[in-house]
């Protein structure tokens, strides 16, 4: 954006700052990455924007994917040419949203970090799935990013179908907020834009086509990201977003915009699982049985709700397989980090055979 931004509206804060100071990187220029591509990162600070590239060290060091720098971090840079920086330091976390990265087993897709609300944005028309927003949420819960749950393109349908959808969610989605907002005639769009707060960071989470971009367009005031017209044919926006990007909002709040996700692999959510699943985490402490496996053992008190329709049948099938998926990621976790520990080890034994065959 071309107007002049303070650090702290970039999101900067004192525990940032403390840290600066104790790991001794105050020499260096505070930015946050706004951009990513490939290795190269578009990193802006309160009177600039720099092309940054991470400094050889750093990149040579980095264990996985965590070391690395995403849309979203704070990172101490140092200028080498104009508009040119070098990145030598990032900074902690507060939270990371990720998901499994699609077709790598027991990999990391980062999505955004120092995240504070995920608006998580469900379209009305034939992408409306309940249990894809169970999914978003639980990352969210597992990631301690507020989620704020938007129903987009409502003038697709009437009114009655509207408080349907509404319900559907409502029933099985507890303590979230929930606007139904219409991308035409920008109904639910001041509501949207009350809970978008100064210094914060938000970032839209949501399938191709569910209108993303279009919000992003309306709340920035003109259109900055490339929107397509919906297909009759498939009823639904085509993918337009390319990459994550980091904006600066007039009214101070910061949104990341990212590409669509047809797959929502889920990693280690144990905690975001509890949260998103409170229901039926607590009801699973009054089974008769400490082991039990909620399939047919008498004294099962989640059995015992799914008859008497006190939790949902579909809501509970979606945790089940968000669990499986779940512990299969960590035991996938698990092998891989004993493969890369075994395959260490021999070659370390190889360049040890290697050293007494020399003398």
């Amino acid at each position: 954006m071309t107007f002049a931004l303070t650090l702290e509206e970039l999101g900067y804060n004192d525990t940032l700052e403390a840290y600066r100071k104790e790991q001794n990187i105050d020499s260096f220029l505070v930015g946050r990455v706004t951009l990513e591509h490939k290795d190269r990162y578009i990193v802006k600070t309160d009177n600039n924007e720099f092309d940054a590239e991470l400094i050889g060290n750093l990149r040579f060091t980095a264990e996985n994917r965590y070391d690395l720098p995403a849309v979203g971090d704070w990172v101490a840079i140092s200028e080498y040419d104009a508009g040119k920086a070098l990145i030598h330091a990032i900074y902690p976390r507060h939270s990371i949203i990720e998901r499994q990265a699609v077709g790598k087993q027991a990999q990391v897709q980062i999505i955004a970090t120092n995240i504070d609300y995920g608006l998580i944005v469900q379209s009305v028309n034939r992408d409306f799935n309940t249990n894809r927003l169970e999914r978003y949420l639980t990352i969210c819960n597992a990631s301690n990013v507020a989620p704020i749950v938007i129903l987009s393109k409502i003038d697709l349908v009437d009114g009655v179908t509207l408080n349907t959808l509404l319900d559907t969610i409502k029933k099985r989605i507890k303590n979230v907020p929930i606007i139904a907002m219409s991308n035409q005639s920008k109904i639910g769009l001041d509501k949207i834009k009350a809970l978008i707060h100064k210094g914060k960071t938000y970032c839209l989470l949501g399938s191709s086509g569910t209108g993303k971009s279009t919000l992003l367009n309306l709340l920035i005031g003109k259109e900055v990201m490339n929107t397509d017209a919906i297909s009759k044919r498939i009823d639904r926006g085509k993918h337009v977003t390319t990459h994550r990007e980091l904006i600066v909002l007039e009214n101070g709040g910061i949104l990341i915009d990212n590409p669509g996700m047809r797959e929502v692999g889920i990693t280690k959510v144990s905690e975001g699982l509890e949260m998103t699943f409170d229901g039926i985490i607590e009801l699973s402490q009054n089974c008769k049985f400490k082991n039990c496996t909620h399939t047919n053992e008498k004294g099962c008190a989640i059995l015992n709700a799914l008859e008497n329709g006190d939790i949902d049948s579909d809501s509970y099938a979606n945790f089940q397989k968000m669990e499986k998926e779940r512990v299969f990621f960590e035991s996938s976790v698990e092998e891989k980090r004993k493969k890369d520990k075994d395959f260490g080890k021999m070659v370390k034994n190889i360049k040890k055979q290697r050293k007494r065959d020399k003398y």
